[in-house]
């Protein structure tokens, strides 16, 4: 009698806090469930373009880049490369070459900042390593004019930045890439967290771990401010590569940064947690789950079902999956008279 109270007492919880999208997400229309500061929101929002004017101006211009989507449009074909440097020989394409070399002109005989154009023509023709290299060559001898000859002190705008490292990964040059996040560089860059979120991609389409670890580390040496995205892009590799103390270490360090992890995030932590069987950290992170937002998912109502299972709890499971397909049949419903 006291299971078959509890297992009522459990759908009726359930049934009043658990509402279903129409792409079979179980969300929440009444809640905003994220929320950043405005540092945050003003250092994710970056275009996704940028005119030749706003290079090194700083000016930003064309659609923004949401947190919320975390879509990083990969330019051309998915890269084939490790995360080390290429041991293949080398040389620039034509295109790369005679752009730097009139961009070196520019500066060292002429004494004049290049046109802005050149620079994002060069940056659009890299095709391999060594284009990279004469790429962030160039940057250097640009931000070194800017101090001795402009006295401009400040980097160049963050959308620089992004685009560059976006570069690196379409050639593979990760190492390069790598360098785009250092706080203190010789080239110019303002380092972002959108920029490494482009090189944690390239790790998440290799499971590359060690490449992951290598980018969070410089994420905390460099003082850039870990996101949302951040999170679901780490738990992702994590969970397809069965690293579990990866996730639960990071985990610890998202949740004292304050950061406000999404329903997809729990999703992947808790189908970890019960495909480990481990149930402890399951209630753990459901725990955690509740006090950030009231709505389950499929995903994390289905690993709640599975942990109670694994406590032999079947009643308390049937519940559970009831209330879940009630509430499905209910949305579908809807759908059908809208």
């Amino acid at each position: 009698m006291q299971v078959l109270s509890n297992a009522r007492r459990l759908s009726r919880v359930l049934k009043s806090s658990i509402l279903l999208s129409s792409n079979h997400q179980l969300l929440s229309s009444d809640i905003q469930i994220f929320t950043s500061s405005s540092t945050f929101h003003h250092q994710w929002q970056l275009c996704t373009t940028f005119s030749s004017h706003s290079i090194l101006t700083g000016e930003i211009q064309g659609n923004d880049l949401q947190a919320s989507g975390y879509q990083y449009s990969m330019i051309g074909s998915r890269a084939s490369f490790s995360s080390q440097t290429s041991s293949v020989e080398s040389t620039p394409t034509e295109n790369v070459k005679e752009l730097y070399d009139k961009m070196l002109e520019s500066v060292n005989v002429k004494r004049s900042m290049p046109p802005n154009a050149w620079l994002w023509s060069l940056i659009e023709n890299c095709k391999n390593h060594d284009d990279i290299k004469l790429l962030f060559n160039i940057l250097q001898n640009l931000r070194r004019f800017r101090l001795s000859n402009l006295r401009i002190h400040e980097n160049f705008n963050c959308n620089l930045c992004r685009e560059v490292t976006k570069t690196c990964v379409r050639v593979g040059a990760i190492d390069y890439g790598k360098r785009s996040l250092w706080k203190h560089n010789l080239y110019g860059l303002s380092p972002s967290v959108a920029s490494a979120h482009h090189l944690l991609l390239y790790a998440k389409e290799l499971k590359d771990v060690e490449l992951m670890v290598k980018i969070m580390e410089l994420l905390k040496k460099n003082d850039l401010p870990l996101q949302p995205g951040t999170a679901d892009i780490v738990f992702r590799i994590c969970y397809d590569t069965n690293e579990w103390e990866l996730i639960s270490k990071y985990s610890k360090r998202f949740v004292r940064a304050g950061v406000k992890l999404r329903k997809t995030t729990f999703d992947i932590w808790m189908e970890f947690a019960a495909k480990r069987g481990d149930t402890a950290s399951l209630w753990q992170i459901e725990k955690l789950r509740s006090e950030s937002m009231k709505q389950h998912t499929l995903a994390s109502g289905f690993s709640c079902a599975k942990g109670l299972l694994l406590e032999r709890k079947p009643h308390e499971a049937a519940a559970i999956i009831q209330v879940l397909d009630q509430t499905l049949s209910e949305a579908r419903k809807a759908g059908y008279h809208s």
